[in-house]
């Protein structure tokens, strides 16, 4: 097993959970990204708009710190000479599968992180749902595509 991952994964998910936490204590909302995007793309600019602002400005910064501070995007799957690069499918593929996702989200009203993260957190039945089907979702997308090219299972 490697620890350092695992460290820095346990570490990652913990300051997640408690931005998740001190949003929700210090301004009554859920960090669902999909509905601090939507609400600043669709909704007028209000008092409401800047923290939504502020955390996806915090998300996106992260990775530009990561890069500036590191001077790479980092290493991936354990293997320290493989680094997060060009999408396999190209950058077309890449925007269809993000605009997949916003639809995915308005449809299942919210995305993973709001129902994952802070649904689950507070037992509602329909995030636990929603939960388990992106789960199955995934996991079912996985095994199709495998299959498809000819890669082991």
């Amino acid at each position: 097993m490697d620890w350092s991952s695992f460290t820095q994964g346990a570490f990652g998910g913990l300051l997640i959970g408690l931005s998740a936490v001190m949003l929700m204590v210090t301004l009554g909302r859920i960090a669902g990204i999909s509905g601090m995007v939507s609400g600043l793309i669709f909704d007028r600019f209000t008092a409401e708009s800047a923290w939504r602002l502020a955390f996806v400005l915090g998300l996106v910064s992260g990775p530009l710190l990561l890069v500036v501070l590191n001077g790479s995007l980092g290493n991936v799957a354990g293997n320290p000479e493989a680094v997060v690069g060009n999408p396999i499918g190209g950058v077309p593929l890449m925007v269809l599968a993000g605009l997949l996702v916003g639809l995915g989200s308005g449809i299942g009203n919210g995305c993973t992180s709001g129902h994952g993260v802070c649904g689950i957190a507070r037992l509602s039945p329909r995030s636990m749902l929603a939960t388990l089907v992106f789960l199955l979702t995934g996991v079912v997308t996985v095994y199709v595509v495998r299959l498809m090219t000819g890669h082991s299972l």
